[in-house]
């Protein structure tokens, strides 16, 4: 939101535009997910010791080693990299990785230290990829510490080149659709936690059984998904035996990294073990930019009189077709731009990454919690 202040300059109106701006995803924070997703036993935050805490905290859930060199106001003036040297040997006593990240933070960066060649100085057995990240990366954008992280890898021949390029086109889509249809685009979104779960679930209900066709979509990001998967897992055939929806799903196992590959396989794995069918994959779990798109080309076919859309919605050109819908996110600042673009209704998740860090099984939504409490009481007999 923009607002306009009239200041009287020497006798000169002039009218100065403010744009409030809230805080977005850090680059280095997208580099330690992005090493997560390489399998990386250990990283190593050359930084202040409180740089990127949370997420680092939240990653040794999902099994992954988060150490820093606790750089000092010292360290600023005269350099750090005997601390580096001295973590990395710390780490191969303690751990013995085989894959070790050494990520950059703004303090490191801004004075321009060689963490490569404290690297090489400690020339420890395990393959370590050194990043050169820090918060004002490039412009700034998150994906751009995933990018430095991919380039790292393949220069070290952890995956190859064609792999870097796929995975740097889907980052640069993806940090085009914040831009353009997120919350990055320039200006102050308020908070808002949506629509109300239990009229949502009502309205969806209420359309199964009066016999409207539904197709529910996950166009979702990397481990979020065990979040918003959930969806697909709903007994509606308990209250709709006849009314089955249709599926379609970006969860292709044979895209992406190793773990967002058995992401993809775990999920499709665990529908098929409770009876779901997904009628429709649309690509890979780290392809949420574009499989929105397919998506739609597969909506279009098809005579559909409401569409669910969980994870990612704003990927998905929901513009594109005019019948009523429903989009499941876990950004609060992204309710208002889901409005804008289209959707119907909108309900969120709230700390999707923190609740599915660590799992390897579908984890209930709050608002599939509440579909499965109404389809409980629509199934039990009215109280006499």
């Amino acid at each position: 939101m923009t607002s306009q202040t009239v200041i009287n300059l020497t006798g000169i109106l002039k009218i100065i535009e403010v744009i409030y701006l809230h805080p977005r995803p850090s680059p280095i924070a997208a580099s330690l997910y992005t090493l997560r997703d390489l399998n990386a036993d250990v990283i190593i935050l050359h930084g202040p010791h409180g740089c990127c805490f949370r997420t680092g905290r939240l990653l040794e859930n999902d099994g992954v080693r988060v150490v820093t060199t606790a750089m000092s106001e010292n360290d600023f003036i005269f350099g750090a990299a005997e601390k580096l040297e001295e973590t990395l040997h710390e780490v191969e006593e303690l751990f013995h990785p085989q894959l070790v990240g050494v990520v950059g933070t703004c303090a490191s960066m801004i004075i321009g230290e060689d963490m490569q060649e404290a690297v090489n100085n400690a020339g420890i057995p395990a393959k370590v990829l050194t990043v050169e990240s820090h918060g004002g990366l490039s412009e700034g954008d998150n994906t751009e510490g995933a990018i430095a992280v991919l380039e790292a890898a393949q220069r070290e021949g952890v995956i190859p080149a064609e792999e870097t390029k796929r995975q740097t086109r889907m980052l640069k889509k993806a940090t085009e659709i914040e831009k353009t249809r997120g919350m990055a685009q320039g200006k102050y979104i308020a908070p808002s936690y949506g629509d109300d779960k239990e009229e949502v679930a009502s309205i969806l209900l209420e359309a199964l059984e009066r016999g409207d066709k539904i197709a529910l979509v996950l166009n979702a990001k990397k481990e979020t998904s065990y979040l918003f998967a959930d969806l697909l897992k709903i007994p509606f055939k308990e209250v709709c035996p006849g009314n089955k929806p249709a599926i379609i799903a970006n969860l292709d196992p044979a895209v992406g990294l190793p773990r967002i590959r058995q992401h993809a396989q775990n999920i499709h794995q665990e529908l098929g073990e409770t009876g779901q069918k997904v009628e429709s994959i649309t690509g890979g779990l780290d392809e949420y930019p574009v499989t929105g798109e397919r998506a739609v080309e597969f909506l279009e076919k098809e005579d559909f009189d409401l569409v669910v859309v969980a994870g990612v919605p704003h990927a998905l050109p929901i513009e594109k077709l005019d019948i009523p819908s429903i989009a499941i996110t876990d950004g609060p600042r992204l309710v208002e731009p889901l409005k804008k673009l289209g959707y119907t209704w909108v309900v969120t998740e709230l700390d999707a990454h923190a609740k599915t860090l660590g799992t390897d099984k579908i984890v209930e939504s709050d608002f599939g919690s509440v579909l499965r409490a109404k389809i409980s009481d629509k199934k039990s007999p009215n109280p006499t």
